[in-house]
């Protein structure tokens, strides 16, 4: 038989506590009966039936392994690529402090929440280029997470389909994501100035590569701060920057995967983390393994029964 927990010092005290106070009883219990000229031995089989059931509550506490169970341990490897909208209109500020500043925490929320994936980062703006290779190292990820501005590449119209093709020839031509499940996440407000080649999601389904969008703002929008002003069209109006959701929702069908959409609570981060764990892939790592399995609740049944036994059972202590 193994143990899942040693024996520790809690246990030894509790073990002594109730000899020590039973023993006191007893002692009592005795003297009292010798005091009143009778027997009090009816304290005995108490003492033995208490006992009995401490000893197997202890028992079930350390965890008694005996028997053996035959299984497989199987790891998947998670490879996925982070497409940032750092466009000027990632600075509205619809969503709380701005749509970018939100999506960057909780990228870091959701590489938390996924401790055993690779994640990939790339920019997408008039250009896009990759900001961090796949990597597990999380501290890495955050810190180049955080020196992500709008400002950071050249102005003019956003092209998220480039950013999307960048991802997917970087998963199919790096060797060690072969064996791994592949996805791409886009985190964008849907404003797309740029004709989109539909071979890109061509190849993205034949290669079983989900797209997941994320979009990021609202339907009422909100304009865009520019120093002490705001960004301006060409006739002087105030641009207003909204949600365009049909097209995120389009380029999820499109790549074979699904549209979420950010909420003020963060709880779709881990409606994200959960889409992510549901892909099918191929196993990088397989073990059979041989394990004892924990049968603390044999000793807790039992211990339970003597317990009733306790509560039922009257003994007359003294014999008058």
């Amino acid at each position: 038989m193994n143990w899942l927990y040693p024996f520790s010092r809690t246990d030894f005290f509790l073990i002594t506590l109730f000899v020590g106070l039973y023993a006191l009883y007893i002692w009592r219990t005795f003297r009292l009966a010798r005091q009143l000229n009778t027997s009090a031995w009816g304290v005995v089989p108490k003492f033995f039936l208490r006992g009995s059931y401490l000893t197997l509550l202890i028992i079930a506490l350390l965890g008694p392994s005996f028997g053996e169970v035959e299984g497989d341990l199987s790891t998947t490897g998670h490879d996925t690529f982070l497409i940032v909208d750092i466009s000027r209109s990632m600075d509205a500020n619809d969503v709380v402090p701005t749509r970018l500043e939100r999506v960057k925490y909780d990228i870091q929320q959701l590489c938390d929440t996924l401790p055993s994936g690779r994640f990939g980062l790339i920019l997408a703006s008039s250009e896009s280029f990759i900001l961090s290779p796949l990597t597990a190292d999380q501290d890495a990820l955050n810190q180049f997470l955080r020196e992500v501005h709008s400002n950071i590449t050249p102005t003019g119209g956003t092209d998220l389909c480039s950013a999307i093709e960048l991802a997917y020839q970087k998963l199919i031509t790096d060797s060690s994501t072969h064996q791994s499940v592949r996805s791409i996440v886009l985190f964008s407000d849907g404003e797309n100035f740029a004709p989109c080649e539909r071979t890109t999601l061509t190849r993205l389904r034949a290669q079983g590569i989900p797209l997941i969008t994320v979009g990021v703002g609202t339907e009422a929008g909100s304009s865009i701060r520019k120093g002490h002003d705001f960004v301006r069209d060409e006739d002087h109006q105030i641009v207003r920057s909204r949600l365009n959701r049909p097209f995120l929702q389009d380029l999820a069908r499109d790549g074979r995967g699904q549209y979420i959409e950010a909420d003020a609570n963060n709880r779709y981060v881990n409606e994200l983390a959960d889409i992510l764990r549901s892909l099918k892939g191929g196993i990088i790592n397989q073990h059979h393994i041989t394990v004892s399995t924990n049968k603390y609740y044999y000793f807790l049944l039992a211990a339970l029964g003597l317990i009733v036994i306790d509560l039922i059972l009257t003994i007359r202590t003294f014999r008058l």
